[in-house]
Protein backbone atom coordinates (compact mmCIF):
# COMPACT_ATOMS: atom_id res chain seq x y z
CA UNK A 1 0.00 0.00 0.00
CA UNK A 2 2.93 2.48 0.60
CA UNK A 3 4.57 1.30 -2.62
CA UNK A 4 1.25 2.85 -4.53
CA UNK A 5 0.81 5.68 -1.96
CA UNK A 6 4.21 7.13 -3.09
CA UNK A 7 3.79 5.94 -6.72
CA UNK A 8 0.38 8.11 -7.19
CA UNK A 9 2.46 10.76 -5.22
CA UNK A 10 5.77 11.32 -7.55
CA UNK A 11 2.91 10.52 -10.74
CA UNK A 12 1.26 13.82 -9.26
CA UNK A 13 4.49 15.28 -8.69
CA UNK A 14 5.44 14.88 -12.06
CA UNK A 15 1.60 15.45 -13.73
CA UNK A 16 2.30 19.04 -11.91
CA UNK A 17 5.86 19.83 -13.37
CA UNK A 18 4.46 19.43 -17.37
CA UNK A 19 1.45 21.17 -16.35
CA UNK A 20 3.27 24.20 -15.18
CA UNK A 21 5.98 23.48 -18.60
CA UNK A 22 3.04 23.47 -20.61
CA UNK A 23 1.95 26.91 -18.92
CA UNK A 24 5.28 28.29 -19.51
CA UNK A 25 5.62 26.98 -22.97
CA UNK A 26 2.18 28.15 -24.10
CA UNK A 27 3.59 32.17 -22.45
CA UNK A 28 6.33 32.28 -24.35
CA UNK A 29 4.39 30.92 -27.62
CA UNK A 30 2.22 33.54 -26.75
CA UNK A 31 4.22 36.52 -26.48
CA UNK A 32 6.36 35.38 -30.00
CA UNK A 33 3.33 35.63 -31.74
CA UNK A 34 2.12 38.82 -30.60
CA UNK A 35 5.37 40.21 -30.64
CA UNK A 36 6.10 38.71 -34.81
CA UNK A 37 3.09 41.32 -35.20
CA UNK A 38 6.54 43.89 -34.76
CA UNK A 39 8.26 42.45 -37.68
CA UNK A 40 4.90 41.76 -39.86
CA UNK A 41 3.02 44.74 -39.47
CA UNK A 42 5.69 47.44 -39.10
CA UNK A 43 7.52 46.93 -42.48
CA UNK A 44 6.82 50.02 -44.59
CA UNK A 45 5.31 52.27 -42.01
CA UNK A 46 8.09 54.14 -40.86
CA UNK A 47 10.87 52.67 -43.00
CA UNK A 48 11.39 49.90 -41.00
CA UNK A 49 12.77 47.77 -43.37
CA UNK A 50 15.24 50.37 -44.52
CA UNK A 51 16.78 50.69 -41.21
CA UNK A 52 20.16 49.08 -41.18
CA UNK A 53 20.80 47.06 -37.54
CA UNK A 54 23.96 47.68 -36.33
CA UNK A 55 25.89 44.76 -35.26
CA UNK A 56 25.84 43.54 -31.64
CA UNK A 57 29.19 42.92 -30.78
CA UNK A 58 29.70 40.16 -27.32
CA UNK A 59 30.37 41.40 -24.49
CA UNK A 60 30.37 45.55 -25.63
CA UNK A 61 27.34 47.96 -24.73
CA UNK A 62 23.94 47.49 -26.38
CA UNK A 63 22.12 50.78 -27.64
CA UNK A 64 18.17 51.12 -28.34
CA UNK A 65 17.65 54.54 -28.98
CA UNK A 66 13.38 55.33 -28.16
CA UNK A 67 11.64 57.75 -29.69
CA UNK A 68 8.13 59.65 -29.23
CA UNK A 69 6.54 61.10 -31.81
CA UNK A 70 4.06 64.00 -31.45
CA UNK A 71 0.59 64.17 -33.25
CA UNK A 72 2.18 66.61 -36.33
CA UNK A 73 -0.56 68.82 -37.79
CA UNK A 74 -3.82 67.90 -36.84
CA UNK A 75 -5.29 69.25 -40.22
CA UNK A 76 -2.40 67.95 -42.17
CA UNK A 77 -2.29 63.83 -41.63
CA UNK A 78 0.47 63.82 -44.33
CA UNK A 79 2.80 66.47 -42.61
CA UNK A 80 6.00 64.57 -41.22
CA UNK A 81 6.05 64.36 -37.20
CA UNK A 82 8.42 65.57 -34.66
CA UNK A 83 9.94 63.29 -31.59
CA UNK A 84 8.27 64.80 -28.94
CA UNK A 85 10.42 62.93 -26.35
CA UNK A 86 14.47 61.01 -27.24
CA UNK A 87 16.00 58.60 -25.02
CA UNK A 88 18.77 56.09 -25.21
CA UNK A 89 18.66 53.09 -23.48
CA UNK A 90 22.64 52.01 -22.78
CA UNK A 91 22.79 48.37 -21.03
CA UNK A 92 26.81 47.43 -20.34
CA UNK A 93 26.65 43.71 -19.96
CA UNK A 94 29.93 43.39 -18.26
CA UNK A 95 28.86 45.36 -15.11
CA UNK A 96 25.06 45.13 -15.49
CA UNK A 97 24.36 48.73 -15.92
CA UNK A 98 21.28 50.43 -17.44
CA UNK A 99 21.64 53.73 -18.37
CA UNK A 100 18.68 55.78 -19.62
CA UNK A 101 19.75 59.13 -21.06
CA UNK A 102 17.38 61.97 -22.17
CA UNK A 103 18.03 63.94 -25.01
CA UNK A 104 16.27 67.34 -25.16
CA UNK A 105 14.08 68.14 -28.47
CA UNK A 106 16.01 71.59 -28.60
CA UNK A 107 19.25 69.76 -28.90
CA UNK A 108 21.05 71.84 -31.88
CA UNK A 109 22.01 69.87 -34.46
CA UNK A 110 23.53 69.49 -37.88
CA UNK A 111 20.95 67.97 -40.51
CA UNK A 112 21.86 67.88 -44.21
CA UNK A 113 24.25 70.74 -43.69
CA UNK A 114 22.08 72.97 -41.83
CA UNK A 115 21.42 73.78 -37.89
CA UNK A 116 18.18 72.19 -37.11
CA UNK A 117 16.96 71.49 -33.66
CA UNK A 118 17.03 67.51 -32.77
CA UNK A 119 13.85 67.04 -33.35
CA UNK A 120 13.12 67.90 -36.69
CA UNK A 121 15.61 64.77 -37.66
CA UNK A 122 12.48 62.39 -37.85
CA UNK A 123 10.56 64.93 -39.98
CA UNK A 124 13.05 65.53 -42.32
CA UNK A 125 14.56 61.85 -42.71
CA UNK A 126 12.62 59.48 -40.99
CA UNK A 127 14.00 57.31 -38.03
CA UNK A 128 17.14 56.80 -39.91
CA UNK A 129 18.02 61.04 -39.45
CA UNK A 130 17.78 60.62 -36.11
CA UNK A 131 19.50 57.46 -36.06
CA UNK A 132 22.56 59.47 -37.53
CA UNK A 133 22.02 62.46 -35.09
CA UNK A 134 22.71 60.48 -31.84
CA UNK A 135 25.44 58.60 -33.45
CA UNK A 136 27.47 61.51 -34.04
CA UNK A 137 26.35 63.43 -30.94
CA UNK A 138 27.13 60.90 -28.38
CA UNK A 139 29.80 58.62 -30.09
CA UNK A 140 28.05 55.51 -30.36
CA UNK A 141 26.46 53.30 -32.00
CA UNK A 142 22.27 52.29 -32.21
CA UNK A 143 21.84 49.02 -32.20
CA UNK A 144 17.98 49.41 -32.09
CA UNK A 145 15.26 51.72 -32.10
CA UNK A 146 11.44 51.71 -30.97
CA UNK A 147 9.12 54.40 -32.28
CA UNK A 148 5.65 55.18 -30.09
CA UNK A 149 2.76 58.16 -30.89
CA UNK A 150 0.78 59.41 -27.74
CA UNK A 151 -2.18 56.93 -28.51
CA UNK A 152 0.41 54.28 -28.28
CA UNK A 153 1.57 56.08 -25.13
CA UNK A 154 -1.94 55.74 -23.44
CA UNK A 155 -3.00 52.50 -24.70
CA UNK A 156 0.96 50.65 -22.88
CA UNK A 157 0.02 52.72 -19.75
CA UNK A 158 -3.61 51.80 -19.41
CA UNK A 159 -2.01 47.82 -20.31
CA UNK A 160 0.08 48.09 -16.85
CA UNK A 161 -2.41 49.37 -14.90
CA UNK A 162 -1.52 53.11 -14.79
CA UNK A 163 0.75 54.99 -12.44
CA UNK A 164 0.55 56.28 -9.20
CA UNK A 165 1.68 59.78 -8.69
CA UNK A 166 1.66 62.78 -6.16
CA UNK A 167 1.82 65.67 -8.37
CA UNK A 168 4.83 68.23 -7.13
CA UNK A 169 3.48 71.35 -9.70
CA UNK A 170 -0.05 72.95 -10.28
CA UNK A 171 -0.77 72.18 -13.43
CA UNK A 172 -3.27 73.99 -15.64
CA UNK A 173 -3.22 74.19 -19.35
CA UNK A 174 -4.71 73.92 -22.80
CA UNK A 175 -4.60 73.96 -26.15
CA UNK A 176 -7.81 73.31 -28.15
CA UNK A 177 -6.07 72.45 -31.35
CA UNK A 178 -4.14 68.86 -30.02
CA UNK A 179 -7.68 68.12 -27.67
CA UNK A 180 -4.85 68.41 -24.55
CA UNK A 181 -6.11 69.71 -21.36
CA UNK A 182 -3.93 69.18 -18.38
CA UNK A 183 -5.07 70.11 -14.76
CA UNK A 184 -3.64 68.65 -11.87
CA UNK A 185 -3.07 70.35 -8.20
CA UNK A 186 -0.28 70.42 -6.27
CA UNK A 187 0.12 67.75 -3.61
CA UNK A 188 -3.07 65.97 -4.90
CA UNK A 189 -2.27 62.50 -5.30
CA UNK A 190 -4.15 60.79 -8.43
CA UNK A 191 -3.92 57.64 -10.10
CA UNK A 192 -2.80 58.33 -14.25
CA UNK A 193 -4.04 56.37 -16.59
CA UNK A 194 -3.17 56.46 -20.32
CA UNK A 195 -4.72 59.52 -21.08
CA UNK A 196 -3.65 60.99 -17.62
CA UNK A 197 0.14 59.97 -17.69
CA UNK A 198 0.15 61.64 -21.30
CA UNK A 199 -0.80 64.91 -19.92
CA UNK A 200 1.49 64.64 -16.84
CA UNK A 201 4.16 63.60 -19.68
CA UNK A 202 3.81 66.95 -21.74
CA UNK A 203 3.16 69.13 -18.94
CA UNK A 204 5.52 71.97 -19.40
CA UNK A 205 4.04 75.52 -18.83
CA UNK A 206 0.58 76.90 -17.45
CA UNK A 207 -2.26 79.14 -19.23
CA UNK A 208 -0.89 82.19 -17.56
CA UNK A 209 3.08 81.15 -18.06
CA UNK A 210 4.15 79.85 -15.33
CA UNK A 211 5.77 76.29 -15.26
CA UNK A 212 9.43 74.64 -15.50
CA UNK A 213 11.49 77.95 -15.29
CA UNK A 214 14.17 75.77 -17.15
CA UNK A 215 12.07 75.04 -20.10
CA UNK A 216 12.13 71.49 -21.64
CA UNK A 217 14.39 70.47 -19.51
CA UNK A 218 12.38 71.27 -16.06
CA UNK A 219 9.94 68.54 -18.43
CA UNK A 220 11.87 65.93 -18.59
CA UNK A 221 12.97 66.08 -14.73
CA UNK A 222 9.16 65.54 -14.71
CA UNK A 223 9.61 62.91 -17.16
CA UNK A 224 11.75 60.83 -15.18
CA UNK A 225 9.97 60.91 -12.23
CA UNK A 226 7.21 59.29 -14.27
CA UNK A 227 9.79 56.65 -16.02
CA UNK A 228 10.94 55.64 -12.70
CA UNK A 229 7.64 55.15 -11.40
CA UNK A 230 6.97 52.87 -14.74
CA UNK A 231 10.29 51.07 -13.71
CA UNK A 232 9.08 49.78 -9.86
CA UNK A 233 5.98 49.43 -11.35
CA UNK A 234 7.19 47.10 -14.40
CA UNK A 235 9.94 45.41 -11.44
CA UNK A 236 7.06 44.34 -8.65
CA UNK A 237 5.07 41.17 -9.50
CA UNK A 238 1.91 42.96 -10.04
CA UNK A 239 2.95 43.23 -13.88
CA UNK A 240 2.97 39.20 -14.13
CA UNK A 241 -1.11 39.01 -14.76
CA UNK A 242 -0.77 42.54 -17.34
CA UNK A 243 2.32 40.88 -18.92
CA UNK A 244 -0.69 39.43 -21.77
CA UNK A 245 -2.25 42.97 -22.35
CA UNK A 246 0.92 44.43 -22.71
CA UNK A 247 1.75 42.42 -25.36
CA UNK A 248 -0.90 42.46 -27.70
CA UNK A 249 -0.56 45.65 -27.50
CA UNK A 250 3.16 46.50 -27.93
CA UNK A 251 3.08 45.03 -31.83
CA UNK A 252 -0.47 47.49 -32.40
CA UNK A 253 1.00 50.49 -31.26
CA UNK A 254 4.95 50.55 -31.26
CA UNK A 255 7.73 50.37 -34.16
CA UNK A 256 10.81 48.83 -33.55
CA UNK A 257 13.21 46.47 -35.77
CA UNK A 258 13.74 44.37 -32.93
CA UNK A 259 12.74 40.57 -33.72
CA UNK A 260 10.36 38.71 -31.18
CA UNK A 261 13.17 37.00 -29.76
CA UNK A 262 15.33 40.13 -29.11
CA UNK A 263 12.41 41.71 -27.24
CA UNK A 264 11.90 39.31 -24.98
CA UNK A 265 15.93 38.34 -24.25
CA UNK A 266 16.33 42.13 -23.56
CA UNK A 267 13.06 42.93 -21.19
CA UNK A 268 14.04 40.02 -19.36
CA UNK A 269 17.54 41.41 -19.19
CA UNK A 270 16.92 44.83 -18.03
CA UNK A 271 14.10 43.80 -15.47
CA UNK A 272 16.68 41.55 -13.77
CA UNK A 273 19.15 44.80 -13.74
CA UNK A 274 18.99 46.23 -10.00
CA UNK A 275 17.70 49.63 -8.90
CA UNK A 276 21.29 51.46 -7.70
CA UNK A 277 22.51 49.69 -11.49
CA UNK A 278 20.21 52.15 -13.28
CA UNK A 279 20.90 55.63 -13.92
CA UNK A 280 18.43 58.12 -15.25
CA UNK A 281 19.76 61.44 -16.59
CA UNK A 282 19.86 63.97 -19.15
CA UNK A 283 22.25 65.63 -21.62
CA UNK A 284 24.01 68.41 -19.63
CA UNK A 285 24.16 71.62 -21.91
CA UNK A 286 22.92 75.28 -21.75
CA UNK A 287 19.78 76.88 -23.41
CA UNK A 288 20.80 79.30 -25.55
CA UNK A 289 18.88 82.03 -28.47
CA UNK A 290 20.46 81.44 -31.69
CA UNK A 291 18.99 84.04 -34.28
CA UNK A 292 16.00 84.21 -32.49
CA UNK A 293 15.69 80.24 -32.14
CA UNK A 294 15.81 78.59 -28.60
CA UNK A 295 18.07 76.06 -28.51
CA UNK A 296 20.24 73.17 -26.35
CA UNK A 297 23.54 73.78 -26.89
CA UNK A 298 24.91 69.85 -25.93
CA UNK A 299 28.66 70.59 -24.21
CA UNK A 300 30.77 67.84 -24.50
CA UNK A 301 32.89 68.48 -22.24
CA UNK A 302 30.59 68.57 -19.52
CA UNK A 303 29.22 64.85 -20.72
CA UNK A 304 32.57 63.37 -21.05
CA UNK A 305 32.13 60.87 -18.25
CA UNK A 306 28.98 60.04 -19.49
CA UNK A 307 30.08 59.02 -23.07
CA UNK A 308 32.73 57.29 -21.66
CA UNK A 309 30.39 55.23 -19.93
CA UNK A 310 28.13 54.84 -22.84
CA UNK A 311 30.66 53.35 -24.87
CA UNK A 312 31.62 50.69 -21.91
CA UNK A 313 34.46 52.57 -20.05
CA UNK A 314 36.38 53.86 -22.94
CA UNK A 315 38.06 57.29 -23.25
CA UNK A 316 36.13 60.20 -24.73
CA UNK A 317 38.54 60.33 -27.54
CA UNK A 318 36.57 57.02 -29.33
CA UNK A 319 39.00 54.22 -27.70
CA UNK A 320 36.74 51.28 -26.55
CA UNK A 321 37.72 48.70 -24.76
CA UNK A 322 38.90 46.68 -27.54
CA UNK A 323 39.70 49.07 -30.35
CA UNK A 324 41.66 52.44 -30.48
CA UNK A 325 39.91 54.10 -32.97
CA UNK A 326 41.97 57.69 -32.77
CA UNK A 327 45.44 55.38 -33.36
CA UNK A 328 44.12 53.55 -36.66
CA UNK A 329 45.09 55.24 -40.04
CA UNK A 330 42.86 55.62 -42.47
CA UNK A 331 42.79 56.24 -46.28
CA UNK A 332 39.73 56.26 -47.89
CA UNK A 333 39.45 56.21 -51.66
CA UNK A 334 36.85 57.39 -54.11
CA UNK A 335 35.48 55.02 -56.73
CA UNK A 336 33.06 56.23 -57.87
CA UNK A 337 32.00 59.72 -60.05
CA UNK A 338 30.21 60.97 -56.68
CA UNK A 339 31.84 64.19 -55.99
CA UNK A 340 33.14 64.69 -52.42
CA UNK A 341 31.87 61.04 -51.40
CA UNK A 342 35.29 60.40 -49.23
CA UNK A 343 35.38 63.79 -47.79
CA UNK A 344 31.85 63.16 -46.26
CA UNK A 345 32.46 59.63 -45.06
CA UNK A 346 35.76 61.39 -43.48
CA UNK A 347 33.56 63.80 -41.29
CA UNK A 348 31.44 61.17 -40.16
CA UNK A 349 34.70 59.33 -39.13
CA UNK A 350 35.78 62.47 -37.30
CA UNK A 351 32.63 62.11 -35.31
CA UNK A 352 33.08 58.74 -34.39
CA UNK A 353 36.72 59.52 -33.08
CA UNK A 354 39.07 58.24 -35.72
CA UNK A 355 41.60 61.22 -36.32
CA UNK A 356 44.30 60.23 -39.02
CA UNK A 357 42.29 59.95 -41.81
CA UNK A 358 43.74 60.86 -45.69
CA UNK A 359 41.29 60.99 -49.12
CA UNK A 360 41.75 60.72 -52.40
CA UNK A 361 40.48 59.29 -55.60
CA UNK A 362 40.63 55.41 -56.71
CA UNK A 363 40.34 52.97 -59.69
CA UNK A 364 35.91 52.82 -60.00
CA UNK A 365 34.07 50.22 -58.87
CA UNK A 366 30.68 48.60 -58.47
CA UNK A 367 31.75 46.92 -55.00
CA UNK A 368 33.11 48.83 -51.94
CA UNK A 369 35.83 47.05 -49.42
CA UNK A 370 37.92 47.67 -46.47
CA UNK A 371 41.74 46.71 -46.19
CA UNK A 372 43.26 46.31 -42.70
CA UNK A 373 46.21 45.56 -40.88
CA UNK A 374 47.08 45.22 -37.16
CA UNK A 375 43.88 44.18 -35.81
CA UNK A 376 41.80 41.53 -34.11
CA UNK A 377 38.83 40.20 -35.54
CA UNK A 378 36.70 41.59 -32.71
CA UNK A 379 38.07 44.65 -33.92
CA UNK A 380 36.80 44.12 -37.60
CA UNK A 381 33.04 43.98 -36.44
CA UNK A 382 33.86 47.38 -35.08
CA UNK A 383 34.93 48.57 -37.98
CA UNK A 384 32.07 47.48 -40.16
CA UNK A 385 29.80 49.04 -38.16
CA UNK A 386 31.99 52.31 -38.10
CA UNK A 387 32.08 52.86 -42.27
CA UNK A 388 29.20 50.67 -43.00
CA UNK A 389 31.23 48.12 -45.43
CA UNK A 390 30.88 44.58 -45.10
CA UNK A 391 33.44 43.56 -47.18
CA UNK A 392 36.29 43.32 -44.86
CA UNK A 393 39.74 41.59 -45.47
CA UNK A 394 42.43 41.60 -42.74
CA UNK A 395 46.13 41.70 -44.10
CA UNK A 396 48.77 40.14 -42.22
CA UNK A 397 51.28 42.59 -41.13
CA UNK A 398 54.57 42.81 -38.94
CA UNK A 399 53.90 46.39 -37.87
CA UNK A 400 51.98 46.95 -34.92
CA UNK A 401 50.44 50.17 -36.64
CA UNK A 402 46.26 49.64 -37.40
CA UNK A 403 45.91 50.60 -41.11
CA UNK A 404 42.46 50.73 -42.56
CA UNK A 405 42.43 51.38 -46.48
CA UNK A 406 38.71 51.73 -47.80
CA UNK A 407 37.98 51.87 -51.71
CA UNK A 408 34.51 52.89 -51.79
CA UNK A 409 32.38 51.80 -54.80
CA UNK A 410 28.94 52.74 -56.39
CA UNK A 411 27.30 50.15 -54.11
CA UNK A 412 28.48 52.13 -51.04
CA UNK A 413 25.01 54.07 -49.33
CA UNK A 414 26.24 57.07 -48.18
CA UNK A 415 24.26 58.28 -44.83
CA UNK A 416 22.72 61.64 -45.20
Amino acid sequence: MKKRKKGKKNKTIRTIIISILLIIVGVCAFMYYYLLGFSKSRIGQGGLASIDTKEVIPGEPVNILVMGVDIGNPNNKAEPQRTDTIMLINYNPKVKKLNVVSIPRDTRVVINGKAQKINAAHAIGGVSSLINCVEELLHVNINYYGKVDYNGFRKIIDSIGGIDMDIQNNMDYDDASQDLHIHFKKGEKVHLNGKKAEEFFRWRKNNDGTGFAEGDLGRIENQHIFINKVIDKIKSPAIIPRIPGLMTTLPKYAETNMKPEEIIKYAYTFSRVDKENMNVTTLKGTPKYIGQVSYFIYSENQNKELIKELQGNGSYDGITNSFNRSGAYVNILNGTNINGLAARLSNRLKQKGYVNITTGNGKKTNESKIQVSGVSKKSVSIIKRDFGIENVEIIDSNSEKVTITVLLGKDFKETK
